[in-house]
């Protein structure tokens, strides 16, 4: 029979967190606000000043991190950041004691999480890829989806901590499955996106009421989240991220490369990838996803907002 790993607790573990940015920083604060005691790093030491005047530490690399900590959580940008903090000379592992667990929480390479969960099973550290969805405004209200790979025992023990920054928690099998999952999730928000923006140029060239209009389609069939969170923001001109264009095509490019080794085609998701190339041309890679409608709004000679 398989051992049941007990519950971890702010009693009995404590946490470190790698990344305190637009998601990663209410993450760290939602586990601190459950008792955890918290090591933190960021590669600006700026974005992580609330939480350090919250009670947090402070080290200076992910292996310092990984030194003070039994739990070390990373949310960074891309599947580089991830393997230089975890797989680096001064990255998490190179500081992990036996027993400690890692979870990354980053969109990343499933190929990568496979990696980094062998290496650290060769240090007798156990390895999580659990990435999110439910950008700024799910990380703020702790109502992330989070979809994990990894070890069935080490996700059932993490359950506080699951509790603690989202609503919907799903194990999908062995290191990888959390990062294919997401890619799933990537790639029906990829396609949503860009008909949320057409249809909202739709109604705007047809002279109607855009307010009324998302009133109207929000509450049928066609509701999204991108349509219901995102579209208000649309209409008001606000492109600040929730969630970076740039970070969104590295997550579609992953999407492609998997997608080619696995002989898939997916048409809609390479579509999507090349509109928001299109995005970032234009100077909006720092941008949330929405202002895919700016770019969509200029092939059409529409000045949105």
């Amino acid at each position: 029979m398989t051992k049941t790993l007990p519950l971890v607790s702010p009693t009995t573990h404590r946490i470190g967190w790698i990344g305190t940015g637009v998601m990663g920083a209410s993450m760290c604060e939602h586990l601190m606000s459950a008792g955890f005691t918290a090591t933190i790093h960021n590669r600006t030491k700026g974005k992580a000043e609330h939480l350090l005047a919250g009670g947090a530490r402070w080290a200076d690399t992910p292996k310092a991190v990984a030194e003070q900590s039994d739990l070390i959580f990373t949310m960074v940008g891309y599947p580089s950041d991830v393997r230089q903090v975890n797989l680096g000379p001064e990255g998490t592992l190179a500081g992990c004691r036996e027993g400690a667990i890692l979870v990354d929480m980053t969109t990343s390479e499933p190929s990568l999480a496979v990696e980094i969960a062998h290496e650290a099973a060769n240090r007798k550290v156990t390895s999580l890829d659990a990435p999110v969805s439910g950008g700024d405004v799910g990380a703020r209200e702790a109502r992330l989806s989070i979809m994990i790979g990894g070890d069935e025992q080490t996700v059932a023990a993490l359950q506080p901590c699951w509790k603690a920054m989202g609503k919907t928690i799903i194990h999908h099998g062995g290191p990888g499955s959390g990062q294919h999952t997401k890619m799933v999730n990537q790639s029906l928000i990829a396609s949503c996106m860009v008909g949320v923006c057409e249809s909202l140029l739709y109604g705007y060239k047809a002279g109607l009421d855009l307010e009324k209009v998302l009133q109207s389609v929000s509450s049928g069939a066609a509701s999204s989240w991108s349509l219901v969170n995102l579209g208000p923001r649309m209409l008001q001109g606000n492109f600040a991220p929730g969630f970076f264009v740039e970070h969104f095509l590295k997550d579609v490019r992953i999407v492609l490369e998997e997608s080619k080794r696995m002989g898939l085609m997916m048409p809609g998701v390479a579509l999507a990838e090349q509109l928001y190339r299109c995005v970032q041309a234009q100077g909006h890679g720092r941008d949330g996803t929405q202002s895919l409608i700016l770019a969509l709004a200029r092939m059409s000679a529409i000045d949105w907002k």
